[in-house]
């Protein structure tokens, strides 16, 4: 019974439903009965009979000359390849009774001997994945050295699910019990111990008490590829005799299918030209902008014969100068458009929409640098689509200051004003991504994602604001914050994989359109969120301070170009030129201090 469908080009992992089975020899037995008879999609089953013990072989006295063979369950031989394997119908239970750091060395080395054992069979049968018992007491560092082997093998790519309970069951919800540990506190202890392996994730064991939701949020951000329900949590109505979830379990689940799914990286701008072009609320706001700003400047008796210059900066294909000569039509003001665009390819595109809508002789191309623009006349209006997912990260500042130099006195800047703003974030698998990849460049670098697999610690803050027009010609773009972020104390302990950034912009007086998740509209889907990754993650508390640093850095640079030719002789030319760079750089100093990341923009940066 598929819980979601996966369609054709999608590779996040699918939704399914499975079922926990008891030990079977026969396995095909077990396959017919719960995935051909019953509609499971898997069944989660122990390979090996729980009750065997590497130490009764080795005594002599105990030891039975006729069972010499370990008991699992039927080989391969009785189950088809496709249906241990490719179809990923079997997912193997290791003995939930292994006890890899107790303190009796017999039945540690048993636990150790039968960890290896049933991984191994597993690996033979080519299966996808194993589930591994909870571990056992406070401590776990023998339990994680044993995984962190088979992870780090030569030839291991199985995934490896550790089961975690979460919530308290009706039999140990008890003060003093083992259960009103923070589950969370055993996870992340194993994980670190494993080094973030990106094939080790988590099997949430859900107890019918649930924990505080804050607490439940912080499993958003982890790697958490399934769920299991005890029949016990279910419940019966009254009438009809059908069973249904609480409502808190069925919120939490619910939850977890939504945010497991891997980041989105969108880097594609004929995309991204596509994509922003649909979205009808985002030029629905700009239009309103327009209108108020023409009502503005032009009184309605005078609206016949002055002509308003509006000069829209970043033209793409179109769409803002479309949204200026409908909201001229609607207020009845006379318009006479600039479009400056400096990508070649989108004029374009941009030339054939004028052409089709006969506007040329109102609407007139500008294939430039709008910095450096010559403007034949100054302009009344500055429209403008210059942000980024974190407001100035697409140098909006510099282009804006560079424009404002042909806007009149009185002129208006649409938009008038943006803030950006930060957000711990709990991100297991970006930190997982990142890391792989081993070098610090993908580890410090800001991308723009789309968020699902995350867990939002804290309320977001402002970082930095920018205004437009702005006449004070040295006030300096380069900016510095630092923030606090209180952990709210019903959340537990975390781990900080990095931020996101957003933004809110004021295109005209009450007209704004954000990002920044307590005013973002739905609807709006121009931009994601940035994100800002730590190197290392950060710990933090419940109620503890989390107290990060972030610059925003301008600066000129020597930059040398080295040519080599070689044709009879070797000719060496060296060619310094200036160029001015932007980027940002960022730290955590507590609870616990981080590097500073992106020093002098060494892994991410943006060129003026």
């Amino acid at each position: 019974m598929p819980l979601g469908f996966r369609g054709e080009g999608i590779t996040y992992t699918a939704r399914f439903c499975g079922v926990e089975t008891p030990f079977y020899f026969n396995i095909k037995e077990t396959i017919k009965t719960y995935i051909v008879h019953g509609d499971f999609d898997f069944v989660v089953s122990p390979l090996m009979f729980s009750g065997h013990s590497p130490s009764k072989d080795r005594d002599p006295e105990v030891h039975n000359l006729d069972r010499r063979l370990y008991p699992y369950a039927e080989t391969d031989i009785n189950v088809a390849w496709a249906q241990w394997a490719k179809a990923g119908i079997v997912v193997a239970k290791i003995c939930p009774w292994l006890d890899l750091d107790s303190e009796d060395e017999n039945v540690r080395t048993d636990s150790e001997a039968i960890l290896k054992q049933q991984i191994e069979w597993a690996s033979y049968l080519s299966l996808k994945a194993c589930l591994l018992p909870t571990p056992k007491g406070n401590s776990c560092a023998n339990y994680a050295r044993c995984v962190n082997q088979i992870l780090k093998g030569p030839k291991n790519n199985m995934q490896l699910l550790l089961r975690i309970p979460i919530g308290m069951s009706d039999n140990d919800y008890s003060p003093r019990s083992n259960a009103s540990v923070d589950s969370w506190q055993t996870w992340n202890s194993f994980r670190v111990l494993c080094d973030h392996h990106n094939l080790l994730t988590i099997a949430l064991d859900i107890k019918r008490v649930l924990p505080p939701e804050n607490s439940l949020k912080r499993w958003y951000g982890e790697p958490v590829d399934a769920a299991i329900l005890d029949t016990d949590i279910f419940l019966t109505k009254a009438r009809g005799n059908t069973t249904y979830l609480p409502k808190r379990h069925q919120k939490l689940i619910a939850d977890l299918l939504d945010h497991n799914k891997p980041p989105f990286r969108n880097f594609s701008s004929a995309l991204s030209y596509e994509g922003q072009a649909t979205d009808s609320l985002k030029y629905t706001e700009y239009e309103r902008a327009i209108c108020k700003a023409l009502l503005d400047r032009v009184p309605n008796e005078k609206a016949s014969f002055i002509v308003t210059v509006l000069v829209v900066v970043g033209a793409g294909r179109g769409s803002l100068v479309f949204a200026s000569l409908k909201a001229a039509e609607i207020t009845g003001r006379k318009l006479k458009v600039y479009a400056v665009e400096k990508n070649p390819q989108t004029v374009i595109a941009l030339d054939e929409v004028i052409k089709a809508n006969n506007w040329v002789d109102i609407v007139f191309i500008v294939t430039s640098d709008v910095r450096y623009w010559n403007a034949p006349e100054r302009a009344d209006i500055l429209v403008s689509d210059l942000l980024g997912s974190f407001g100035d990260n697409e140098l909006s500042p510099e282009s804006l200051d560079g424009a404002q130099r042909f806007l009149e006195k009185d002129g208006i800047s649409i938009p008038s004003s943006y803030t950006s703003f930060l957000q711990p974030l709990t991100a297991s698998k970006s930190y997982q991504i990142a890391k792989a990849r081993k070098y610090i460049l993908h580890s410090e670098s800001a991308c723009v994602v789309k968020l699902y697999n995350v867990a939002r610690l804290a309320p977001s803050q402002q970082v930095f604001t920018f205004t437009h027009p702005k006449w004070f010609d040295k006030e300096s773009n380069e900016r510095y914050k630092k923030l606090q972020f209180e952990i709210p104390k019903d959340t537990g302990s975390a781990m900080v994989h990095g931020f996101a950034g957003y933004f809110n912009m004021t295109l005209y007086k009450d007209v704004c359109l954000a990002t920044e998740p307590s005013t973002k509209k739905p609807d709006l889907f121009s931009w994601f969120p940035m994100f800002f990754p730590l190197r290392m993650p950060i710990r933090v508390d419940r109620g503890s301070i989390l107290e990060v640093h972030f610059w925003r850095c301008v600066d000129s640079r020597k930059v040398g170009f080295l040519f080599l030719f070689l044709h009879f002789m070797l000719l060496i030319w060296i060619a310094l030129c200036n160029l001015k760079q932007v980027w940002y750089e960022w730290c955590v100093t507590s609870p616990s201090s981080s590097p500073i990341h992106n020093c002098n923009g060494r892994s991410c940066w943006m060129d003026l």
